[in-house]
């Protein structure tokens, strides 16, 4: 006789695709999770381009090469 009532254990074996499917469902939102994080923590850094570009241009404008209203102009169009 050994489980009594139940054949196949306390659960049996309709349970373990439930069990499996509850797992994934955990499994995958704590990955998109992470991933929301990492995409969160990642757009908040100024893009990389974008400051080698506004170097670019603070060398220009301490070498002579542009106006001060000019590098304003630009440096608002590449900011936003």
């Amino acid at each position: 006789m050994g489980y009594g009532m139940m054949k196949y254990g306390m659960m049996g074996y309709g349970m373990m695709p439930f069990m499996l499917l509850w797992w994934g469902i955990i499994i995958s939102g704590f990955i998109f999770a992470v991933y929301g994080l990492i995409r969160v923590a990642r757009g908040k850094k100024p893009d990389r381009a974008v400051q080698d570009v506004l170097e670019q241009l603070r060398l220009r404008l301490a070498a002579g090469e542009i106006a001060p209203e000019e590098y304003q102009k630009i440096k608002q169009v590449l900011e936003s």
